[in-house]
């Protein structure tokens, strides 16, 4: 242990001739781990609601799509399929078609909705579908209702109290424009059986969605054999943009892939500068203690002006008077880093497996704050407070450094 560091212990728990001095310290200590706390857990709350959003997105979606350019439709499925499960970390395909039109209950009431096609044998490969029907299933077989048999459709949990269709065995008619026609051209309409009710907990997609076969679409929309899309799942999410890059080289031209991040950029983005934004104004609260150390240092250097004449006179440099205060001040600084990590961490731990704090289910899909603790968070917090200690503890540390040693004697 050097010298300076034994002093600038010996100074910051020695009692003061001031007390005044004492209390800015503790409050600087204070300030410094409020701010700390308050980064952490508001950081470690927006990285519960980003991964909420991010699970809930991509257990209604893929993680990677594969269309072709100009909403041209994929004929050759099969090859495309097989060569998109050769590849790494690829743990599931499966052919959807995408398409918007029109449904209309039996009760009078009709939406516009967003038509999902897909294959139920290997849709829950990709999604979560499976998982989110709350009425009914996902068996998609035709039957018989009032006499006609007709083919399966389920719709979103809040597209469905739209139209008056949330119960099983409701008919319903989804209807198209052909895309190729004139202004006069009938539309094409198909009528189906609610099979079921999907409850996705992202109301964007719940309130739109609706869900058949891909023949039924293939039929309805005149595609042939073709799909728009095929969705793909990776085993980790984070290699999307990987996995998609050796997909677009493999098939080329005119085969795009798309990743889930791609597919909701403005989402994230707007989440990531959320994120970001509240920690450089959260940063003010430290920026705030900084000044605190500012203040009851150049106290204590008033306070100990005889000392540092001492000190100097018997042979410490300048440089080394600017190392005790600057130690002073980053000890300030450090123990209201761990303070406020300890408590950070501790508030969020309760939180995390006991919900401190609750939410009404109704409004936010959730029943407790979300709340994702990050090591990473951690390290730049706390490496932001220590910072901004030792940045405020050199002015003064810099005046100590500067006194004359007779003079400093003399002033006492």
């Amino acid at each position: 242990m050097s010298f300076e560091y034994f002093i600038a212990k010996r100074y910051l728990k020695s009692k003061r001739r001031t007390g005044f001095i004492s209390i800015i310290t503790y409050i600087s200590i204070g300030g410094v781990t409020i701010g700390v706390t308050a980064l952490i857990l508001v950081l470690s709350v927006m990285n519960g609601f980003e991964q909420e959003v991010r699970s809930r997105l991509l257990g209604a979606d893929a993680h990677i799509r594969l269309r072709k350019y100009f909403a041209k439709t994929i004929t050759e499925v099969d090859s495309v399929l097989n060569s998109v499960k050769r590849q790494d970390h690829v743990i599931g395909a499966s052919p959807a078609i995408y398409e918007k039109g029109m449904i209309s209950s039996t009760r009078g009431h009709q939406g516009p909705t967003a038509i999902k096609a897909i294959d139920p044998e290997t849709a829950g490969e990709v999604t979560d579908i499976k998982d989110k029907v709350i009425l009914g299933s996902l068996d998609m077989e035709p039957r018989y209702v009032n006499g006609r048999k007709l083919p399966a459709i389920l719709l979103g949990k809040y597209l469905a109290d739209d139209i008056y269709a949330h119960r099983i065995g409701d008919s319903v008619a989804v209807w198209t424009m052909p895309k190729q026609g004139s202004i006069f051209s009938q539309p094409r309409v198909k009528n189906f059986y609610v099979a079921g009710i999907i409850d996705l907990g992202y109301y964007e997609y719940d309130k739109v969605y609706s869900y058949m076969r891909i023949e039924e679409a293939q039929d309805l929309f005149q595609m042939g054999n073709g799909v728009t899309l095929i969705e793909i799942k990776l085993d980790n999410y984070k290699l999307a943009d990987q996995v998609a890059e050796k997909i677009e080289d493999e098939l080329g031209y005119p085969f795009k892939p798309l990743t889930w991040f791609e597919l909701n950029r403005s989402l994230y983005s707007w989440m990531e500068i959320e994120k970001w934004g509240s920690f450089i104004i959260l940063s003010l609260i430290i920026m705030v203690a900084a000044f605190n150390i500012i203040s009851s240092l150049i106290m204590v250097v008033m306070e100990k002006t005889r000392e540092i004449g001492i000190l100097k006179s018997m042979g410490a440099s300048a440089k080394s008077i600017l190392k005790i205060f600057v130690f002073e001040g980053m000890l300030v600084g450090v123990i209201g880093t761990v303070l406020g990590n300890i408590i950070g961490y501790s508030l969020g731990f309760m939180q995390l497996h006991f919900g401190l704090v609750s939410l009404p289910s109704d409004v936010y899909l959730i029943d407790s704050l979300p709340i994702v603790l990050e090591w990473l968070d951690f390290f730049m917090i706390s490496s932001v407070a220590i910072f901004l200690s030792l940045v405020a503890s050199f002015y003064p540390a810099y005046k100590a450094s500067k006194l004359i040693p007779v003079d400093a004697i003399r002033y006492e």
